[in-house]
């Protein structure tokens, strides 16, 4: 194998790392509040969620998250508990399953308004989730109804990619 062969190897497969390792999931602020949207929508309609919030399970937050004093650290683990599975759905501000889903929280458990968005701060991106686990990622795929691609799904892709590179490099 040459020189460039090897350095084109290499590329590929650095590039390959850093995809997957960039592919985490996070919760935007965006979820947290109105922001002032740069397109105008049609009456503001909102698409609905695709997500049944009401028949979540809210005690992953309300055994954790207790006033009066509401500690941000155990109040934001329960929440990102709560909400990380659903974040693609909450990052998609055409929908409104944010409002949804912080209806049923309040509701459940009484907390003062944005309480959340007050104390849950990570960085730019918003909080970070953890990855995914396998069973969860084919469960959700199975539940998720909007036909939409997560990045993960392109790992496959990826790995055919990079074999067939290989492949042609060992032809040549």
């Amino acid at each position: 194998m040459g020189s460039c062969q090897l350095n084109c190897l290499v590329l590929v497969l650095c590039f390959s790392l850093f995809t997957a390792i960039s592919a985490s999931t996070f919760i935007s602020d965006g979820i947290f509040g109105s922001q002032i949207l740069s397109e105008r929508r049609l009456l503001q309609a909102k698409k609905p969620c695709p997500v049944n919030f009401e028949f979540q399970n809210y005690t992953i937050i309300t055994s954790k998250c207790k006033g009066p004093e509401y500690a941000p650290n155990l109040c934001c683990s329960a929440f990102k508990d709560f909400a990380c599975p659903f974040a693609e759905d909450l990052n998609d501000l055409s929908n409104d399953c944010a409002s949804t889903m912080f209806s049923y929280i309040n509701l459940y458990g009484k907390y003062p308004p944005g309480l959340f968005a007050s104390e849950c701060r990570e960085g730019k991106l918003g909080l970070g989730c953890p990855a995914v686990s396998p069973s969860v990622a084919l469960s959700d795929k199975s539940a998720n109804a909007n036909g939409s691609g997560r990045m993960s799904d392109l790992l496959p892709m990826l790995i055919l990619l990079v074999a067939s590179l290989l492949l042609s490099m060992q032809l040549i």
